[in-house]
């Protein structure tokens, strides 16, 4: 059984970073690409970050590139998401997520089959 859990989200201002973790059991992070999503009250779940199993490659949505970097530790079977220069827009819940193969040419359509349950991060004005 896959289990991802995330941690890291909280309560921030405009401008400033959070870190969230994602660490999963149950199934190596080199054998699935691993995303993060997020959804905004009243608002449709949305892509944010994606790496390869290998971490190698990365693909960001445009409103996070150059302020959100997603990264991997596979020893400790955990994927991470630095937030920098956080905006009120990026309040969502954030959710990890493992894909079924390795790698994807669309990270953001990939079938991701496993999820975390969620952590809020609200960034205040």
């Amino acid at each position: 059984q896959v289990q991802l859990v995330e941690s890291g989200g909280g309560l921030v201002q405009t401008g400033g970073s959070l870190r969230l973790s994602c660490t999963a059991s149950g199934r190596t992070f080199s054998s699935s690409a691993m995303g993060w999503f997020r959804q905004a009250p009243g608002k449709e779940r949305e892509f944010v970050a994606a790496c390869s199993g290998s971490g190698y490659s990365t693909d960001y949505a445009d409103s996070v590139k150059g302020r959100f970097t997603i990264s991997l530790d596979n020893a400790k079977n955990t994927v991470y998401l630095q937030m920098n220069s956080l905006r009120p827009e990026d309040t969502a819940v954030y959710y990890c997520a493992a894909a079924k193969g390795a790698y994807y040419r669309d990270f953001s359509t990939a079938p991701y089959d496993y999820w975390g349950q969620g952590t809020l991060v609200t960034v205040s004005s």
